[in-house]
């Protein structure tokens, strides 16, 4: 299956009542893109190394916020070393670290946090065990 497949059939996915996530995208930890859906954000190699940051050291975004293509998420409870989780008014962002990736969901209203996140982290977990 291809990096894009997971993104438009796993993350860009009906998460009930026909609503889906803004934007998602699967990265290397280098930040090179594997796929990503049309919406996503561009990212500047500073918000990659700085999420890399946080994931190596819990907390590291906490004081500054976190940043997808110049748009500024608060950075709440999230899985030190596996997951980040960020704010923005009613939307928000998921991102997994897996051994090779990261993935990212993006959402807004009417999509709930938890919609995310259930997306993006059974992504990330199966990656996990498929050694990606």
């Amino acid at each position: 299956m291809s990096w894009q497949t997971y993104v438009d059939d796993h993350l860009m996915c009906d998460v009930g009542e026909g609503h889906a996530l803004t934007a998602a995208a699967i990265l290397g930890h280098d930040g090179s893109v594997w796929a990503q859906s049309e919406s996503f954000p561009q990212l500047k190699p500073e918000e990659i190394s700085g999420i890399i940051a946080d994931f190596d050291e819990p907390g590291h975004l906490a004081p500054t916020g976190l940043f997808l293509g110049g748009i500024k998420y608060m950075v709440i409870q999230g899985e030190p070393g596996a997951v980040i989780r960020g704010k923005k008014g009613s939307g928000g962002v998921t991102i997994k670290k897996t051994g090779m990736a990261l993935v990212f969901g993006i959402y807004d209203e009417p999509v709930t946090a938890g919609q995310c996140n259930m997306v993006v982290e059974r992504l990330g977990d199966y990656l996990v065990d498929q050694g990606m």
